[in-house]
C-alpha cells in the first residue's frame, strides 16, 4: 500500500475497508479530512453508506463527535440516526 492519501481514505470509509482506512490514518491523513470535491466528512459518508464497522474505527480514533459534514449539512449523531447504525448512535449519544 502507498502513503495515506486523502481521496483513496474517503474512498475505503466509504467501501468499507476497515483495514485500508486504518493504513491510511497510520500514515497520517487527518480523521477529520473533508474531501475537497465531495464535501463532506470521512465518517458522515461511511455512516452514510451503513459502514458502522468504519464509523466506530473512525470514532475510536479521534474523529470529531460534532463537526457537521457541509454537503449533507449533519453532524455523525444526526446522521447515525438518519441511518438507523444504533452503535454509532450509542457510541456519539
Amino acid at each position: 500500500m502507498s502513503h495515506g492519501d486523502y481521496k483513496a481514505f474517503f474512498a475505503a470509509a466509504c467501501a468499507g475497508d476497515v483495514s485500508l482506512v486504518e493504513h491510511h490514518l497510520d500514515a497520517g491523513v487527518d480523521v477529520d479530512f473533508i474531501h475537497a470535491e465531495l464535501q463532506s466528512t470521512a465518517l458522515v459518508a461511511a455512516i452514510e453508506e451503513g459502514r458502522e464497522d468504519v464509523a466506530l474505527l473512525l470514532l475510536e480514533r479521534g474523529a470529531s463527535r460534532t463537526l457537521r459534514s457541509p454537503l449533507e449539512g449533519t453532524t455523525p449523531l444526526e446522521a447515525a440516526r438518519a441511518a438507523g447504525l444504533g452503535r454509532v448512535v450509542e457510541r456519539l449519544a
